[in-house]
């Protein structure tokens, strides 16, 4: 069946050979190739980690900024609702106190035209209580 001669030593080499030359022409560019892909995926995938990272940071720093400007927004708002409430029940009081004011003064103007209406009623009974027994009794009786 095998004969062994001297061709089998030759395939042997020719093997050998085409192993070497294939090796040095195919597979070291080839694995080459193979190498540097993976590289650079790997070095993708690692910046793109790092963005992600940095990314999710950064949106929770934005998440929280914004919380805090949320908060600082409520605060102000309450703050100037208190302030108007202050403002408003100042305003209340100063326009009760100028009402009262105003009553009080009103109160003394119509006691003061009352007074005088008093008094000049009573000139009016005396003067007409006056003609009144100067026609009943006589001018020269109520004179004395």
């Amino acid at each position: 069946m095998f004969d062994f001669d001297a061709t089998l030593p030759l395939m042997a080499v020719q093997f050998l050979l085409l192993a070497v030359v294939l090796n040095a022409i195919f597979y070291k560019p080839l694995t080459k190739a193979l190498d540097d892909r993976d590289n650079y995926i790997r070095t993708n995938e690692a910046e793109a980690r790092e963005r992600l990272a940095k990314a999710e940071m950064l949106a929770k720093q934005y998440e929280e900024q914004l919380a805090n400007a949320r908060r600082q927004a409520q605060n102000a708002i309450a703050q100037a609702q208190d302030d108007a409430k202050k403002i408003a029940a100042q305003k209340i009081a100063e326009a009760q106190e100028e009402a009262a004011a105003q009553r009080v003064k009103a109160q003394q103007e119509i006691d003061e035209q009352k007074q005088a209406a008093m008094q000049e009623l009573e000139q009016r009974v005396d003067a007409l209580s006056r003609q009144i027994l100067e026609k009943i009794l006589g001018p020269e009786l109520v004179n004395r």
